[in-house]
């Protein structure tokens, strides 16, 4: 039995993987894309620039969370030890400073700084 839920999660492991790359590569040239159609429409250049990174932004997000979930999958279920929760521990680490250097510079401000009005 704990054969057949290693290599489910193994398994589950891995196309969260996969679906975490895709999904950042889908958001870049997707992104890349549209910023370069939206440029040639429109002569505001700042404002386009803006909306790309602040959607590139987002889906980088988006990808690590999923990238996060599928470490914390492999290393709990499949290969759990000493060392490889050191080593998620570390990846968590990154990726969770990274997300959050990301969500700020995406909306100018910390997250505790709530909007007035």
């Amino acid at each position: 039995m704990k054969e057949i839920i290693k290599s489910y999660a193994e398994y589950a492991a891995l196309t969260l993987e996969f679906i975490g790359i895709t999904v950042i590569a889908v958001v870049t040239l997707y992104i890349i894309a549209y910023g370069i159609i939206k440029m040639l429409q429109q002569s505001n250049r700042f404002e386009i620039y803006e909306l790309v990174r602040k959607r590139l932004g987002y889906g980088i997000l988006l990808g690590l969370e999923i990238l996060v979930g599928a470490d914390i999958v492999h290393t709990v279920a499949v290969d759990l030890s000493f060392s490889t929760v050191g080593v998620l521990a570390i990846i968590v680490i990154i990726r969770t400073v990274l997300s959050f250097s990301l969500d700020v510079e995406i909306k100018g401000k910390w997250p505790w700084q709530e909007k007035k009005g």
